[in-house]
C-alpha cells in the first residue's frame, strides 16, 4: 500500500509525516541522555527553582518528541522547541533540552525553506546583540555581556553551521544536476552523430551500387525479353561489366567502414576528373535503351574545387545518369559544370522527359532524397523536375539542376 506523503489531506484528514530513522535516533537519545543526567541529579541550574526536579523531563520530552520531525516540520519543531527552552528556564533544567534546541535550530536552516534558512541566522544574531546589550544593561554587569555571547553560541553557532551544509549540499545538487546535463547532452550527440553516420552510409551505399544495379536490372529484362543472340550476348557483356564494377565499390564501401583512426593513407573519394569515364559507363548501360550521354564542362581553369563539393558534384551527376538510365525517353542526356573563381559550381543534368519503349527499372525516391541531403550540408540549392526543353531539342525535359556554394579562400589545389 501506498503511504501518504507528508501533509496530504487523505479523507479529509491531514496525515502525520513519518518520521526519518535518523530522527528517531536523535530524539530518543536526546531524551535518553536528558533522563541519565536528572537521575544523577545534575541539573543545568543548580536545583533552583520552585518547581519540582521531575518538571524539567517536560520541556526535554516534548523538544524531543519534536525531533521526530525536524526534517518534515522544520518551522514547526523551531517554534515548539523554543517554548520548550522557555519553559526549561523556570526548572532546574537540563542539558540535553539546551543540546536539541541548537539542533532545532541547525534542522529549521538545513531542512526549511529558502527563506526561513535565510532569516533564521540573521534572527539569531540580531537577537545575540540585543540579549548581550539587554543584559549588561540589566545585570550593570560585565558579565551581561558573557551571557549574551554565551546565547549567541547557542543559537548563531548551528544556524551558521547549517548556512554552510545547506550551501554546501545545493552546490553539490547543482553539480550532480550538471553532470547529468553534460552526460544527457552527450548522448544526444553521440545518438545524433550515429544517425548522421548513417544517412552518410546509406547516401554512399546508394549512390555507389545504384548505377549498377539499375543495368544490371535494366539488359537483364532485355536479355529475358528480346530472342536475340546478339542482344542477350551484349546484355551479359553490361551485366557482367557493371557486376564487377559494384563489387570493386562494395569492396571500397567496407574498406572505408573498416578503416581505423591509424591509417595513414586516406581514402580516395570521386572527383570531378572521373566524370568522363562516368558518362563513357552511362554510354555503354544506355545503348539498348536508345540513350546518349554527353558531357559540357566549361569549368574555368583555377585550384581545385574543395573535396566535399567535387564529391556532392560527382554523386549527384552519378544519380541523375542512374535516375537517366532508369526513366528517360530515348534521346541525349547532357551534363553541364559551370563554375568561375569565387562563384558557385552549377551542376545540370537535362534528359528527354516521357514514356519509353523497353525494360525500366523501378525507383524509389532515395536518389532524389540523398542529392537534397548532399546540398543541403553545403548549404546550396538543388532543383528537379519536368521542365520545357531546349529549341530544336525535346519538347519537355526532366532537369536536375544543383548550386554548391564554393567559399572563397578555401579551394584547394590538386
Amino acid at each position: 500500500m501506498t503511504r501518504p506523503a507528508a501533509g496530504r489531506v487523505l479523507d479529509g484528514r491531514v496525515t502525520i509525516p513519518r518520521p526519518h530513522r535518523d530522527d528517531v535516533l536523535i530524539g530518543a537519545g536526546t531524551f535518553l541522555g536528558g533522563l541519565l543526567l536528572w537521575s544523577l541529579g545534575l541539573h543545568l541550574h543548580g536545583g533552583h527553582s520552585e518547581l519540582p526536579p521531575w518538571a524539567a523531563l517536560v520541556p526535554l520530552a516534548v523538544i524531543c518528541a519534536q525531533e521526530l520531525f525536524r526534517r518534515s516540520l522544520p518551522l514547526t519543531t523551531l517554534a515548539v522547541g523554543t517554548l520548550a527552552l522557555t519553559a526549561d528556564l523556570f526548572t532546574v533544567g537540563s542539558l540535553f533540552t539546551v543540546l536539541a534546541f541548537t539542533d532545532v535550530i541547525y534542522a529549521a536552516v538545513v531542512y526549511g525553506s529558502p527563506a526561513t534558512a535565510r532569516r533564521v541566522p540573521v534572527t539569531a544574531a540580531l537577537i545575540t546583540v540585543a540579549s548581550a546589550i539587554g543584559l549588561m544593561v540589566l545585570l550593570q554587569d560585565p558579565e551581561g555581556l558573557f551571557l549574551g555571547v554565551l546565547f549567541g553560541v547557542l543559537t548563531l553557532t548551528p544556524s551558521i553551521t547549517g548556512v554552510v551544509i545547506r550551501n554546501h549540499r545545493e552546490a553539490a545538487g547543482a553539480a550532480r544536476l550538471r553532470a547529468e546535463q553534460t552526460a544527457l547532452l552527450a548522448e544526444m550527440d553521440r545518438v545524433q552523430a550515429v544517425a548522421a553516420e548513417r544517412a552518410r552510409m546509406a547516401r554512399e551505399l546508394h549512390d555507389m551500387v545504384a548505377n549498377h544495379l539499375s543495368a544490371i536490372a535494366i539488359h537483364s529484362t532485355a536479355a529475358l525479353s528480346l530472342d536475340d543472340p546478339g542482344t542477350t550476348r551484349q546484355a551479359l557483356g553490361v551485366i557482367r561489366e557493371n557486376s564487377v564494377a559494384g563489387l570493386a565499390e562494395m569492396r571500397r564501401l567496407i574498406g572505408l567502414l573498416r578503416q581505423s583512426d591509424d591509417d595513414d593513407e586516406p581514402a580516395a573519394a570521386p572527383t570531378l576528373a572521373g566524370l568522363e569515364a562516368l558518362v563513357r559507363q552511362a554510354c555503354a548501360n544506355g545503348a539498348g535503351s536508345g540513350l546518349d550521354f554527353a558531357l559540357d564542362d566549361r569549368r574555368e581553369d583555377g585550384p581545385a574545387l574543395p573535396a566535399p563539393v567535387e564529391l556532392a558534384a560527382y554523386r549527384i551527376v552519378q544519380e541523375s545518369l542512374t535516375n537517366a538510365l532508369k526513366h528517360a525517353a530515348p534521346g541525349e542526356v547532357r551534363v553541364q559544370l559551370t563554375h568561375a573563381a569565387g562563384r558557385a559550381l552549377t551542376v545540370t543534368v537535362s534528359s528527354p522527359f516521357g514514356s519509353r519503349p523497353g525494360p525500366r527499372a523501378p525507383g524509389s525516391g532515395a536518389g532524389l532524397v540523398g542529392m537534397r541531403e548532399r546540398v543541403a550540408l553545403l548549404g546550396g540549392e538543388i532543383a528537379a523536375g519536368p521542365a520545357a526543353g531546349p529549341p530544336g531539342g525535346p519538347a519537355r525535359i526532366w532537369c536536375v539542376r544543383a548550386v554548391l556554394p564554393v567559399p572563397d579562400g578555401k579551394e584547394h589545389s590538386a
